[in-house]
């Protein structure tokens, strides 16, 4: 588990050699800056730091960098990104790779070198013995979507990083209104720790205060309040979107993809797939899942069904010219509330 792998190296226990795979960046480039913070002082840094990438250079010349002795410090630190050879996928590149070169390293690693290989491809190649050994021998971190447990408990650590806490009910506060994008809620905590850093706690308040709503959130609530039949609270919401500047045919669009997000939910749940196969198959975050579920679990897939259609026909008469956007949305709003 990342957030196991990071308090190791904040505690600068490190191991020889490591796989950052998968295709959440963030994640990735967190474990390489807590591997430069900790690894290696700055000054050690100028000396015994190296970055290559294997689209460009040939493994072997890697390897013997990573076998040179430190220079005026304890450790080598040696980033490998793009090692395409393993996955499956041909490489257009020019650049042969010595794979059993490699192979024969992290059977034997170097004990004053820290590896780190970078492949940020959805999947390895399972079959290749390198993917095997690495898997087997080097510290791997899966760079994939955190769950809803782990997403909470990376905010609490965020927020501690920032030396405040955080309480339980700002977390999930927090990720209804920003959602589960690591980089946006990262610049949200930072930007809360500074607010109460004589305090040295955020509240409920706190994120009500200082986090902005995305349209999507906006949506999401807007949506909510027609499903409640309150549509005095929607409409208001999409008179307070239009102020914001926000396209009708973009609060029509992204309507439309969590209206539809829900059915979807809903006729997966009912089949008995698991709230983490749900995520899978659709490819979105778990703890939207979540959310939809809630929000669905009183409405009839016919009910949803008309929702979307009628929102289909307002589209449709938005794009063809058969009606004003703004007004066409605004009375879809109290269509939909009967």
């Amino acid at each position: 588990m990342v957030l196991d792998v990071w308090k190791d190296l904040r505690r600068k226990k490190f191991a020889p050699v490591y796989l950052l795979y998968g295709t959440e960046t963030f994640l990735i480039n967190e474990t390489k800056q807590l591997l430069m913070q900790n690894a290696l002082t700055e000054e050690e840094a100028d000396f015994n730091f190296s970055q290559y990438d294997l689209e460009e250079t040939p493994v072997e010349t890697v390897l013997e960098d990573v076998e040179t002795l430190p220079f005026m410090g304890e450790r080598r630190l040696v980033f490998m990104q793009n090692p395409f050879f393993l996955t499956a996928e041909k490489s257009r590149q020019k650049v042969e790779h010595d794979v059993k070169k490699l192979e024969h390293y992290i059977s034997d690693p170097a004990p004053y070198s820290i590896l780190v290989l970078t492949a940020p491809y959805e999947k390895l190649d399972e079959r290749k013995k390198i993917t095997k050994e690495l898997k087997r021998k080097a510290v791997t971190v899966e760079a994939k979507k955190l769950g809803e447990h782990e997403l909470k408990i990376w905010i609490r650590e965020r927020a501690a990083a920032s030396t405040v806490q955080i309480d339980e009910n700002a977390i999930d506060l927090l990720l209804d209104l920003a959602g589960t994008n690591l980089m946006i809620l990262t610049n949200e905590i930072d930007k809360m720790a500074l607010y109460v850093d004589e305090e040295k706690r955020i509240d409920a308040a706190t994120v009500e205060k200082l986090v902005a709503k995305s349209l999507e959130q906006n949506v999401f609530t807007l949506v909510d309040k027609v499903l409640q039949k309150n549509v005095e609270e929607a409409v208001g919401i999409f008179h307070e979107l239009l102020r914001q500047n926000e396209e009708p045919i973009k609060i029509l669009g992204v309507m439309a993809s969590q209206v539809r997000l829900m059915y979807q939910v809903k006729e997966m749940a009912k089949q008995g797939y698991s709230q983490q196969k749900i995520a899978g198959a659709l490819r979105i975050h778990p703890y939207r899942v979540k959310l939809a579920l809630e929000k669905t679990g009183k409405f009839h897939e016919a009910e949803l069904l008309r929702i979307i259609n009628e929102l289909a026909d307002a589209d449709y008469k938005i794009k063809t010219g058969q009606a004003d956007k703004a007004l066409t949305l605004e009375l879809l709003l109290l269509k939909i509330e009967r």
